[in-house]
């Protein structure tokens, strides 16, 4: 697996590289891309980091796994690549956005117009057997995205983090609330979102209010 990442993060997660977990976990990534199908392709495994640079990040989405379906996958969790139908989950965010902010729901599921904004979309398990989901977890990338989740809440100032549902709740548990606004939610699949732990959260806003606050430039949704 070749570590091809932002120089500022490479400087922010250098002792990570250099732990014998990351080791196994490069080794296993490796004989997973010559054996299987994997998502998102090699070059793209890093592509949340290197569309939003240590230094840029303003506010943190965490999904879970990348989409394991053909073409869906590109590196920023909840999102696709062009021209790929977009998935339930997305079409909540999009839905919540356009009661929230007054969006117009977009045509492509391509949120790459976010993190080069400063949204750091960061699932907590970066590569994926095609349709296995899971089938990466427990490898070492947890361990990993939580030293990046570690790195930005001791590291940085005044960073919105979004957790949407149980999973990623947990995931943000050690976040520096004094220092960070952390929004909890529901996660937006179908299965929460319409039983009512969704919608009308209200995050976007929330999160452009806070970024002005902090004499920081919102982020065009």
């Amino acid at each position: 697996m070749n570590v091809n990442i932002d120089p500022s993060w490479k400087e922010q997660l250098k002792s990570e590289f250099e732990k014998p977990y990351f080791k196994a976990l490069t080794d296993f990534v490796k004989a997973e891309y010559k054996d299987h199908i994997c998502y998102p392709k090699g070059s793209e495994i890093f592509a949340a980091f290197d569309h939003c640079s240590f230094d840029n990040v303003k506010v943190v989405i965490i999904g879970q796994d990348p989409y394991h379906g053909i073409g869906q996958a590109h590196g920023l969790c909840f999102s696709v690549n062009e021209g790929v139908a977009i998935p339930p989950s997305l079409i909540n965010i999009f839905k919540e956005l356009e009661t929230d902010l007054n969006v117009s729901f977009p045509s492509s599921g391509n949120l790459e117009r976010w993190a080069k904004q400063g949204v750091l979309l960061l699932n907590a398990t970066l590569t994926v057997r095609a349709h296995q989901a899971g089938s990466h977890q427990g490898k070492g990338w947890e361990k990993f995205t939580d030293a990046v989740i570690n790195a930005i809440s001791e590291n940085k100032k005044d960073v919105v983090f979004m957790l949407w549902g149980g999973y990623a709740k947990k995931k943000g548990a050690k976040i520096n609330t004094t220092e960070h606004l952390v929004l909890n939610s529901g996660h937006p699949s179908p299965l929460s979102a319409n039983r009512g732990y969704w919608f009308g959260n209200k995050h976007f806003s929330k999160t452009n209010e806070y970024l002005k606050e902090v004499k920081r430039s919102p982020i065009i949704w």
